[in-house]
C-alpha cells in the first residue's frame, strides 16, 4: 500500500489546542454544533493520557483529519479505532489509517477493529477493498438515535470490521472479487429500491444504494426499505457464520456461505420487505 499522501504531516496529539481543533474537526465533518461533537476535546485528552491512540492529519499546519482509538478485547491483541474523520478527496483517511496501523503494530497488537454503516458505499469500498479490513458482526442500532447531518432520521445500524494486522497491506487498486457465475443476488438495486432475492447459494450479492445520505434527505421511506433489506440479508447470514470475502463493482458485498441451505428461513427467496 502507498504510504501517506504527499505533504501531510501525522502525528500524536497531546495538548488540549489540539484535542480543541480535533474535536471542532468532528462536529464540523459530522454537522453539529461544537457541543454535540462526536468526541469532546476532554475525552480525547484522557484518552490519549491513558497511553490510547488520538492522533491528526496536518497539511500546510491545518488539521485536516484525526482519529481516536482506545485498547479493546482480546486484551493484549486489539486496537478498536472509535472515530476517524478527514477532509474527503486527497488521501487523509487512508493516511490516518496507515499512521494507526503503525502505531499498533509498533505496541505488539494483531487487529484493529472499528464500526461502520454498511449502507454506505464508499465506506464499504474503502474498508474493504482499499484496507483489507472485513466485516464480523452486524450490530443493529448500535449507537441509539443520532441527530447529526449523517446520521439523522436512520437508525444507526453498524458492521463491527476487523483488520488483520498480520496479513500485508492490500495494493491499491485490487481488482474487484470475482464473483461466481452461479452467486445469488440477496438484494439487488431494482430502480432505486431494494429487491430481496434468494441467499441460498454459496456466494451471495447484496447490493447497496447510490449514496444512502442524500437518499435519507430526499425519501426518507426508500432509505427505510435499504435499511431494513440490508440488515435482514447481511445481518442474518453473518449471524448464521457467512464471512465477507469481498467488495464488488463498488457497489456489493460478496458473501461466502460455508454450507449452503435451501431450508433455512432466512435463506429463501423474498419480495420488496
Amino acid at each position: 500500500m502507498s504510504g501517506p499522501a504527499s505533504g501531510l504531516e501525522l502525528r500524536e496529539l497531546h495538548g488540549m489546542a489540539e484535542f480543541d481543533s480535533a474535536s471542532q474537526l468532528y462536529a464540523e465533518i459530522w454537522g453539529t454544533g461544537p457541543a454535540g461533537a462526536p468526541v469532546s476535546a476532554e475525552v480525547m485528552r484522557a484518552l490519549a493520557h491513558a497511553g490510547n491512540y488520538v492522533a491528526g492529519a496536518y497539511e500546510d499546519g491545518r488539521l485536516v483529519g484525526a482519529s481516536v482509538a482506545f485498547f479493546g478485547t482480546p486484551t493484549g491483541t486489539t486496537l478498536h479505532s472509535h472515530i476517524t474523520g478527514a477532509a474527503m478527496g486527497r488521501g487523509i483517511g487512508l493516511a490516518l489509517k496507515l499512521h494507526q496501523r503503525q502505531w499498533a503494530l509498533t505496541r505488539g497488537l494483531k487487529r484493529i477493529t472499528w464500526t461502520y454503516d454498511p449502507l454506505i458505499r464508499r465506506n464499504a469500498y474503502f474498508n474493504l477493498v482499499k484496507l483489507g479490513a472485513r466485516p464480523e458482526e452486524y450490530l443493529r442500532s448500535f449507537y441509539g438515535a443520532m441527530d447529526d447531518a449523517i446520521n439523522g432520521g436512520d437508525e444507526t445500524d453498524r458492521v463491527l470490521a476487523a483488520w488483520d494486522l498480520s496479513a500485508s497491506p492490500t495494493t491499491p487498486g485490487t481488482p474487484d472479487f470475482d464473483v461466481p457465475a452461479d452467486a445469488a443476488h440477496g438484494v439487488r438495486d431494482d430502480c432505486g429500491l431494494p429487491q430481496l432475492g434468494a441467499t441460498d447459494a454459496e456466494f451471495v450479492l447484496i447490493d447497496l444504494p447510490d449514496d444512502i445520505e442524500s437518499l435519507r434527505r430526499a425519501d426518507a421511506g426508500a432509505a427505510r426499505a435499504w435499511r431494513l433489506a440490508v440488515r435482514q440479508t447481511l445481518g442474518g447470514l453473518l449471524s448464521d457464520g457467512a464471512r465477507v470475502v469481498g467488495f464488488h463493482n463498488r457497489r456489493s458485498y460478496v458473501v461466502h456461505r460455508a454450507t449452503p441451505s435451501l431450508t433455512h428461513p432466512a435463506h429463501r427467496t423474498r419480495s420488496h420487505p
